[in-house]
């Protein structure tokens, strides 16, 4: 045995006697790597080993007990020392290890048992209550300090971290697998079929590498066990010569597969059976990835930062609430969601972690729904008989869900508290008329109210409704003279914007419609005390905070033609009262809704053909606004011009797409209302639009790209009327998953049931809009499972029915939790 290998395993063998504890070599074992380099070079060792073993020496400090242990062992087959293979286990040592003597002269001894070296995974971590979580970062235990304190991460890794979005420990240890691989089954080589992912342990029989006719290299090792024989096959990766030698145990995880009738396994995942197996023999996790970070080393960190900082996290939930719900502690449910012993524990891991998100956001909303409830406001009532006879006045009879909505908003304005409401309903469902008389009741008084759309022509149009509504001479006593209802949008001129101005400042306009321009600085009301916003989706927390901050405490009444399922009325608008107008105004008919594919777009045609030789108008709806380089969708701006010049010569086709400025939109739109246009030609801008009385055709391509929910606001524009109307969905191709989807429009034109199946197919983000962000940032739980969004709320409400300020000492955890959950920022106070 060369000398240099010789001297290497005495300095092995006395590491071992510390324990791998890194004290065999003044400075630590890294310090041997020159050294021992020149040595090795000067006896003639092959050039190509000695970078690797100066290697493992180099990370050696970095390595757990167990780790080291493997390293050394390493080394001893990299220069076939057999006696380093019989260094002791660490996990097998109970014996009392002599340490070094210290600067005084004296010798330390420290007994190493069994519990204290192996990575132990207990069933029930000990709870800790000293620091708050979820995922509060404590400076006291360090979940906020930089990933470059974990073990193996430097400044290089730690920027590759932050691509990924981890900084510190906390975000570690919420960064969960995006899968799981089970390879916890082990088979013998002889029960191996193709096609199946398998661990197996074998012993290496053989390795070599060995060129192929395109200039690849292909590295093959040959496994087998009692069974049977297996290879294993890499492209490229040479360097797998170094690791694998003749005569090791390996665990091998991979897929099986065939080459030349044989069964083979590419690029499989191996562990020697002696280190602890992350990569294989068990379920094994996958993470997200970014360029530069393997899955490999990525995994190995995980392991070390969960396994050490998940016993440090502190546990926010009372034990009474666990003990209910029958949820493991977090230390526990970090580290199963993270290296799951079983499906069952991964499970229940799972279902701790999405039930704390669920829980802090209801106490999130609960919490704003009791701070805006603890306000005082002014209180607004009439008598029956003036209502009724504002009631009386209408060219319609209202339905009783809008009956039912007025009833919520009167009992809301005489409560002393400002309304917090969001009126859901339909397309058509008479959701304007229902809120014009909410802020009649407040002008009454007289008081101002303000109402906000998103667009200038749906502003104008709200504009005239209430003006009806609310001027209509032909009433015995109108509320209102017109000049006291007000527009307010960016077309109105400089002189009547300077009316207006000093109109709400003095109090003489009652009412003021408009767009955002009503968010501007320069307007200044004289007593507001009703907002209205509708279609809240459209405006950011900002804007409508900004309005409601133009009176003291009003009410707030925002609307939304998007049906909510009951699961998002519980968590994103779970600080709100909701009204639901689930009724459509009597003579509506339901819109026949049909699925043309494009072979038979012609019968579209002729549709909309015949419908505009009645006297009717038609949309046609495209998901692009031009077509780009091999994009085979149509395109709205190319197939205006085609359905123009091609298909409907004697008809004017019109056209409308995001890219136009605003007052373009509306104009177009404006002129399409006064049938100027047969057929307008739009993309999805339209989705949220102006009431076309004639329109009773929608042909929508590319139908199979949009949601239930948007497909379903492209239909509410047509049927505004007694007439007939008809909805085309016609999709870009046969595909049996979306045409499925699109069969349910057919089935029902009850937007409440497509709102919940939009929801199960295509998440929440169709229902958030610019509200308060958070909701799509949850790591594990779904806003899809109403099971658990009820439990978790029964247990918010609970909580805060008993302590509204969580301020006794066992919800202090909580509150530092809630806080960091509910970080406060610009507007958090309008959750709308």
């Amino acid at each position: 045995m060369p000398l240099s290998s010789e001297k290497l395993y005495k300095i092995f063998k006395l590491e071992a006697e510390f324990s791998y504890e890194n004290l065999a070599v003044v400075g630590g074992l890294q310090k041997l790597a020159e050294s021992w380099a020149a040595e090795a070079r000067a006896e003639g060792i092959s050039e190509s080993l000695i970078p690797a073993i100066t290697s493992i020496l180099n990370r050696y400090p970095d390595l757990d007990i167990n780790e080291r242990w493997g390293a050394l062992l390493e080394i001893g087959d990299l220069l076939s020392i057999p006696k380093i293979a019989r260094l002791p286990n660490p996990t097998q040592r109970e014996s009392t290890i002599k340490k070094p003597e210290t600067s005084k002269g004296k010798t330390q001894e420290k007994a190493i048992t069994p519990s204290q070296t192996k990575v132990s995974r207990p069933k029930r971590a000990k709870r800790t209550r000293e620091a708050s979580r979820y995922p509060i970062a404590d400076t006291t235990i360090g979940l906020d300090a930089s990933t470059t304190v974990i073990r193996g991460v430097g400044d290089k890794q730690a920027e590759h971290l932050k691509k990924l979005g981890l900084s510190n420990i906390e975000d570690m240890l919420y960064f969960f697998p995006r899968r799981y691989d089970d390879y916890s089954s082990l088979k013998t080589i002889g029960q191996l079929q193709f096609g199946e992912e398998v661990t197996i342990i074998a012993r290496v029989v053989g390795i070599t590498t060995y060129p192929t006719k395109r200039k690849r290299k292909i590295t093959e090792a040959v496994v087998s066990d009692t069974t049977g024989t297996i290879r294993l096959l890499w492209f490229n990766q040479d360097y797998h010569m170094r690791y694998l030698r003749k005569g090791m145990f390996i665990s091998i995880s991979g897929k099986i597969e065939s080459y030349l009738g044989r069964l083979v396994i590419y690029h499989p995942d191996y562990e020697p059976i002696d280190q602890q197996q992350l990569h294989t023999n068990r379920i094994v996790p996958v993470y997200p990835l970014t360029a530069k970070i393997t899955q490999r080393w990525l995994r190995r960190t995980m392991f070390n930062t969960v396994e050490y900082w998940s016993e440090r996290v502190s546990d926010f939930m009372p034990d009474s609430i666990l003990e209910e719900t029958q949820l493991p502690d977090i230390s526990t449910a970090l580290k199963q969601a993270h290296f799951p012993d079983s499906q069952d524990e991964l499970e229940q891991a799972q279902q701790r972690i999405a039930f704390d998100e669920i829980f802090l956001l209801q106490l999130g909303v609960i919490r704003q729904k009791y701070q805006w409830q603890s306000l005082e406001s002014k209180i607004y009532t009439v008598s029956d008989e003036w209502l009724q006879e504002r009631i009386a006045s209408l060219p319609f009879e209202l339905t009783k869900a809008q009956k039912r909505t007025l009833g919520d908003l009167r009992k809301d304005l005489a409560s002393g508290h400002p309304m917090n409401r969001l009126l859901q309903g339909d397309v058509g469902s008479g959701k304007t008329v229902i809120a014009g008389l909410g802020m009649a009741i407040v002008i009454a008084s007289g008081a101002q109210a303000a109402f906000m759309a998103p667009t200038s022509i749906l502003a104008e149009q709200h504009y005239q409704n209430m003006l009806e509504l609310l001027t209509n001479p032909e009433n015995t006593t109108p509320l209102l003279q017109p000049d006291q209802v007000r527009l307010l949008i960016g077309d109105t001129s400089t002189s009547e914007r300077e009316d207006i101005l000093q109109g709400l400042n003095d109090g003489r306009i009652k009412l003021l419609i408009g767009t955002h321009a009503l968010i501007e600085d320069p307007v200044t009301f004289n007593n507001l005390q009703m907002v209205v916003v509708d279609e809240q989706h459209r405006f950011g927390v900002k804007q409508r905070a900004a309005l409601r901050n133009k009176g003291h405490n009003p009410h707030l009444l925002v609307m939304t033609a998007t049906p909510i399922p009951r699961s998002l009325q519980l968590t994103i608008f779970g600080d709100l009262d909701v009204s639901v107008m689930d009724e459509m105004p009597a003579g509506r008919q339901p819109v026949d809704t049909h699925i043309l594919y494009p072979l038979e777009r012609e019968r579209a045609y002729t549709l909309i053909r015949s419908q505009v030789e009645k006297g009717s108008q038609a949309f046609v709806i495209y998901p692009l606004v031009e077509q780009g380089e091999r994009e085979e969708t149509k395109a709205a701006v190319e197939e205006q011009q085609r359905l123009q010049e091609e298909v409907f010569q004697d008809l004017k086709v019109g056209l409308m797409h995001g890219r136009m400025r605003p007052n373009e939109k509306d104009n177009t739109m404006r002129e399409f209302r006064n049938k100027q246009y047969d057929i307008l030609v739009s993309t999805s801008v339209v989705e949220v639009g102006v009431d076309i009385p004639d329109a009773t055709v929608m042909v929508i391509e590319g139908a199979n790209r949009f949601g239930l929910a948007q497909l379903h606001q492209f239909r509410g524009r047509v049927g505004r009327r007694a007439e007939k109307s008809y909805c085309i969905l016609i999709p870009e191709t046969k595909n049996s998953v979306d045409n499925e989807r699109l069969v349910a429009m057919t089935e029902t034109n009850d937007g409440f049931i497509l709102a919940e199946r939009d929801l199960q197919q295509r998440g929440p983000g169709e229902f958030l809009g610019t509200r308060q962000s958070g909701y799509t940032d949850l790591k594990m739980a779904q806003l899809t499972n109403i099971r658990v969004i009820e439990k978790a709320r029964r247990h918010a409400q609970n909580i805060f029915e008993e302590d509204p300020d969580l301020t006794a000492a066992e919800h202090e955890l909580m509150l530092r939790a809630l806080d960091h959950f509910w970080p406060a920022t610009e507007g958090t106070g309008d959750m709308s």
